[in-house]
């Protein structure tokens, strides 16, 4: 376990040394979480001020009427079609990087945008399996929580290198996870979860980074002063979110990175094939 967690630390260090090389890599997903906000807000404020208006807030029943599928469908839709997107932009770029290549923000959004009709359809799938799995939560209580987190940790297992083809591959969404699913059965198979420790890492980096929030917002409160309290919130704000943009392009590196040595077995910039090599270790 301990050379589990040494590895991810290694791969993830190897993809900040990629991100450090071009920070323009973190205008993806800072621009993804903006869309998703506007995305969230476009579908959410009306829906709770016609809520409001019709006084039937608190009467709310716990099973979702049709109605309430189809909207919360498209609200999956407009979501997942805003995070691949900027996903796949992310993914081109890092491919480039890691070739060598010099590349842009404008580029990775060119890639992005060649791939529309595969990443609307890939979004389409996405959403649909989202809402499924919404509703067997739903509907089977407990035992709706637990199948579908078994359900969702092999969807994403499964589709863990889908972005990295649809950037790299002209292909259909189906074929791209077929592809995603090849790749990972001839090398990692279950293996993934073990090895892939940028999560818990900065599961840990959140966690500090929230307790030490908590401190300083609180000794902020504690000095009454409204000008201190304005700066910590700023800090706090800032702080969190430029962690959690990291996090998100840095776990977008380290996909294009094994992708890369996946199908072609070449090591992209930054990176050792032996550390690859462990990573891709074969289940036994």
């Amino acid at each position: 376990m301990a050379g589990r967690f040494a590895r991810s630390w290694s791969l993830m260090k190897a993809s900040a040394d990629v991100l450090r090389s071009d920070k323009s890599l973190l205008m993806f997903p800072l621009a993804s979480s903006i869309c998703c906000l506007l995305v969230a807000a476009s579908f959410l404020i009306p829906v709770i001020a016609a809520m409001v208006a019709a006084g039937d807030v608190a009467e709310q029943g716990h099973r979702m009427t049709a109605g309430g599928y189809v909207l919360m469908f498209l609200f999956y839709l407009a979501q997942y079609l805003v995070i691949i997107f900027f996903n796949t932009a992310l993914a081109a770029a890092a491919l480039a990087r890691l070739r060598g290549e010099e590349t842009s923000f404008g580029e990775g959004m060119a890639v992005a945008r060649s791939r529309i009709v595969s990443i609307v359809g890939y979004a389409l799938i996405a959403a649909t399996v989202g809402l499924v799995l919404r509703a067997l939560q739903e509907r089977l209580g407990l035992i709706g929580r637990l199948v579908v987190g078994f359900l969702g940790l092999a969807w994403t297992v499964a589709t863990f290198l889908v972005v990295p083809v649809l950037a790299s591959q002209d292909v259909g969404p189906t074929e791209a996870i077929s592809r995603s699913v090849e790749l990972l059965k001839r090398t990692w198979g279950e293996n993934i979860i073990g090895n892939a420790g940028i999560g818990v890492v900065f599961g840990l980096l959140m966690f500090l980074a929230v307790v030490v929030a908590a401190l300083l917002v609180g000794g902020a409160f504690a000095t009454q002063s409204m000008a201190a309290i304005i700066v910590a919130i700023v800090i706090v704000v800032v702080g969190l979110t430029m962690l959690g943009l990291i996090q998100a392009s840095l776990q977008g590196i380290y996909a294009a990175a094994l992708y890369r040595y996946a199908e072609d077995g070449e090591v992209g910039y930054g990176f050792d094939q032996a550390m690859l090599e462990q990573a891709f270790k074969p289940k036994k």
